[in-house]
């Protein structure tokens, strides 16, 4: 196994020559598959001896990189650490970001203090000819540097972006958009305290006070600690293939007045903000019930999505929403039937409509959210029937009751 495999400068070097290059494309042709993988490491070995590990995890690491980032022109032969590619950002969100910057900024240059691979600067050389690069790391930055095709500076089209190695934290430029995606993995793990990042999240509001910046952070960060940080900005929330992203935050002069709070759902192109009416009224379900995108629930614009398409909450403390129709392109739950929640009622309920195949969704229940996959298995389901539950708690204190709806999925 090559994976977490720690690339020197040398194996750069190599990997970007011609015979790397060469070398590169023969492990490509081969399926290293589970069957196979040992019969392929073998035969690498004997060709390239000690270049096999590079060269295999480069592979690998291209074949995973693809479903993320293959919307970037040239990305299928990049080089990659383990460690970048988790943090990089789907070329989706990376292009979203930028596109965003280039609006609201379109005559300033574009400075990525900690540019890595070089995701950002790629997103950012197809919409500004006005970009920077820096990275502490020297085998990242020579990555980038192939990345983007150059040797100190690189070039998209006519494009050119100047890469240079730099601390993120002793700034270089001035006059410049700050990008900034501070380390939230190290020793295979993820950072989730701000703090802890590299560099630290405190740190580089500090030294960029005043400064127009854009700082990606973590989609579970605690927003409470963002604002005792005395950010004053714009935290906006992305998803992609109806799965959460990240979180961005961007600094006043980045964003519109009186906007604290984004939701961005790339898949249908929506976005909400905190400044949109939230009208959202509290009703029992209608025909459908809608779980909305994991960006609008943790950006907690649920009640601004609601409104902006005629839905109304179940409990003015959980996120589902409900309607009478379905918005265009949103899959939702149609109710077929209610009832209070309790196993046994909830296991007749789906027997008596020949259920096999359950989909859980829950909030506010809490014995039930911990571990749905267990009830799943307690129900002993049987049937024909591909169903969905949503098991929720409608009311609070002592008026509080769950509540399961026997749904049939939209699609």
């Amino acid at each position: 196994m090559t994976a977490g495999f720690g690339f020197g400068s040398g194996d750069v070097g190599y990997l970007s020559s011609a015979a790397g290059a060469a070398a590169l494309a023969e492990v490509e042709a081969l399926a290293l598959a589970d069957s196979t993988r040992i019969a392929d490491v073998a035969a690498l070995r004997r060709r390239f001896a000690e270049r096999t590990p590079a060269l295999l995890e480069t592979v690998l690491l291209r074949r995973r990189a693809a479903a993320k980032l293959d919307a970037l022109p040239g990305t299928a032969q990049w080089l990659f650490t383990d460690e970048a590619l988790q943090q990089a950002s789907a070329a989706p969100v990376a292009r979203h970001r930028a596109r965003r910057i280039a609006r609201a900024a379109p005559d300033t240059v574009v400075h990525d203090v900690t540019c890595s691979i070089g995701t950002e600067l790629a997103a950012l050389t197809e919409v500004t000819d006005r970009v920077l690069g820096s990275d502490l790391d020297p085998v990242r930055l020579a990555m980038a540097r192939h990345n983007l095709d150059g040797a100190g500076s690189v070039r998209a089209g006519s494009v050119r972006a100047e890469v240079v190695r730099a601390d993120a934290l002793a700034p270089v430029s001035r006059g410049t958009v700050v990008l900034a995606d501070p380390g939230r993995r190290g020793g295979g793990r993820r950072r989730f305290d701000p703090a802890d990042y590299q560099p630290a999240l405190d740190r580089l509001l500090e030294v960029y006070a005043g400064r127009d910046m854009v700082v990606k952070v973590a989609p579970g960060i605690d927003f409470e600690k963002i604002e005792l940080l005395g950010f004053q900005g714009e935290i906006e929330v992305t998803s992609w293939r109806s799965s959460v992203r990240e979180a961005c935050l961007w600094s006043p002069g980045l964003t519109e007045p009186g906007v604290r709070r984004r939701a961005v759902i790339l898949d249908r192109d929506e976005q909400i903000t905190d400044a949109d009416p939230q009208d959202c009224a509290v009703r029992p379900a209608g025909r459908w019930i809608i779980d909305p995108d994991g960006a609008v629930v943790r950006a907690g614009l649920v009640r601004h999505y609601g409104t902006r398409h005629g839905l109304w909450q179940l409990d003015p403390d959980i996120a589902y929403l409900s309607g009478d129709e379905l918005p265009t392109g949103v899959r939702g739950f149609e109710v077929l039937e209610s009832l209070n929640y309790s196993e046994k009622r909830l296991r007749q309920a789906l027997t008596a409509r020949d259920c096999g195949a359950l989909e859980i969704l829950v909030r506010g229940v809490r014995d039930v959210q911990a571990d749905p996959d267990a009830l799943r298995r307690r129900l002993r389901l049987r049937g024909s029937v591909a169903l969905s539950v949503v098991i929720t708690r409608i009311g609070t204190g002592a008026a509080a009751r769950a509540i399961a709806f026997v749904c049939r999925p939209s699609r």
